[in-house]
């Protein structure tokens, strides 16, 4: 079960190096059979799909792409109870990201110089989603529904069939609720290559979404540069920073809350009280009997789980900003106090009653979040994913003149003559 470490400025930080180093590479065999699959799609295109699907999901569809009247009929199967929740929560995404949205703009001078950029939405973008036990219509939602707002022309969703051959409905009843344009039943580092180079079927796309295991991550990172991707997920990661006043129920099952995704998360509670971390541990230890993923969220906080107590909650934000964790949690008396000092985390959840799967699931903001202390540098998904900006100038023959002598000896200092002389032969 979870270890307890007091924070002394080393014995911490010994654990973070081990959460780190936990995802830090890829391996080299999961390199060299996804380069192949890679190569095989982007040579042979459908017919290689076509065998991997064979291959690694029991069944290829007869048609990779699932018509509009087959998604119609997917969501009319699905329990209608739900397909209210997937409306409701997609509600809230909207309303969130619709802030997000930024506007072109121009600007003028006194001296009939015009300026300014042009902000739109991608042509075309990929978007992976999981299959198998790893079906996550909330994924759908948190990637697709950003696009639609930025404008993106095409939005096309793969996503591997059941071992039926058949679509997975949940996953269907998302997609046609966050306004998916086109859906493929291929899944695997096959599909990321269909995406990237297109194939008979599969049009090309500009960028690449969504999560995936190891072998998806990986081709997402083999295309970069031939398409945009979002990010390089690691395995999920909570942090909960609590005092006194914290209730250790709440503490521990959103610890496992996390815990669950997979052997590697990790879940890790900062407290400043010592009766909080001994009575989590009790409750970690209720609790998981209950809970279906036990085993895997035993190994996960055996592993990479701890609690570390904290002398003041200084400190406690100063090793919380150090993780940069993918969720934060503040369960503290005033949480809103903490705001303006956390600042290294994909998303932060704040007081007792903003448990992370409020976001994962309902609130509206992105799920979608760094990994593996990336927070430092990187944001979540959002509506910016899916645009890309250009800027304009124009000039008028006197602003370039006034402006001549201060571009030619720039461009000589450079060394670069040809510019010089492109602003020397027009006077």
């Amino acid at each position: 079960m979870i270890k307890t470490v007091k924070a002394d400025g080393k014995a911490e930080y010994e654990y973070f190096k081990k959460v780190r180093e936990r995802s830090t590479e890829t391996d080299r065999d999961v390199t060299a059979v996804v380069t192949d699959i890679i190569d095989n799609v982007r040579k042979n295109g459908d017919k290689a799909v076509r065998e991997y699907t064979v291959k690694f999901d029991g069944k290829a569809p007869e048609c990779f792409e699932v018509s509009r009247e087959e998604i119609e009929k997917s969501v009319s199967g699905c329990d209608s109870e739900f397909i209210g929740v997937l409306e409701r929560a997609a509600a809230n995404i909207k309303d969130f990201h619709a802030r997000q949205l930024q506007q072109s703009w121009l600007t003028t001078k006194d001296n009939g110089v015009i300026m300014g950029q042009r902000v739109r939405g991608l042509a075309r973008v990929g978007l992976y989603v999981p299959g198998g036990t790893a079906a996550y219509p909330s994924s759908v939602l948190m990637n697709a529904i950003p696009a639609k707002i930025a404008g993106v022309g095409e939005l096309i969703m793969v996503t591997p069939p059941m071992k039926d051959g058949r679509p997975n409905p949940n996953i269907m009843a998302a997609a046609y609720v966050a306004g998916v344009d086109r859906v493929f039943l291929m899944g695997g580092a096959q599909a990321v290559a269909a995406l990237a180079y297109g194939t008979e079927s599969v049009p090309k796309v500009d960028k690449i979404v969504g999560p995936g295991n190891i072998f998806v991550a990986t081709a997402k990172k083999l295309v970069y540069g031939t398409v945009d991707i979002d990010m390089i997920a690691g395995p999920s990661e909570i942090l909960v920073l609590a005092d006194d006043s914290a209730n250790p129920k709440f503490l521990a099952a959103d610890l496992m809350s996390q815990a669950e995704h997979d052997r590697l998360a990790s879940a890790i509670l900062v407290t400043t009280s010592q009766r909080i971390a001994e009575e989590t541990v009790g409750e970690l230890e209720r609790q998981i009997e209950t809970l279906s993923r036990k085993d895997i969220i035993d190994e996960s906080l055996t592993n990479y789980g701890a609690i570390i107590i904290c002398d003041d909650m200084d400190k406690a934000v100063e090793t919380a900003n150090s993780l940069a964790p993918e969720h934060l949690e503040v369960c503290c008396e005033n949480p809103m106090e903490y705001v303006g000092k956390l600042d290294n985390a994909g998303s932060v959840f704040l007081g007792n009653y903003s448990p992370e799967p409020l976001g994962d699931y309902f609130a509206g903001p992105n799920h979608v979040l760094p990994t593996s202390g990336t927070a430092r540098f990187f944001s979540p998904l959002s509506v910016d994913s899916f645009i890309k900006k250009s800027s304009f100038i124009y000039y008028t023959e006197s602003a370039l003149r006034a402006d001549k002598e201060d571009i030619e000896r720039f461009a000589k200092t450079e060394g670069l003559t040809a510019h010089a002389n492109s602003i020397s032969v027009r006077f």
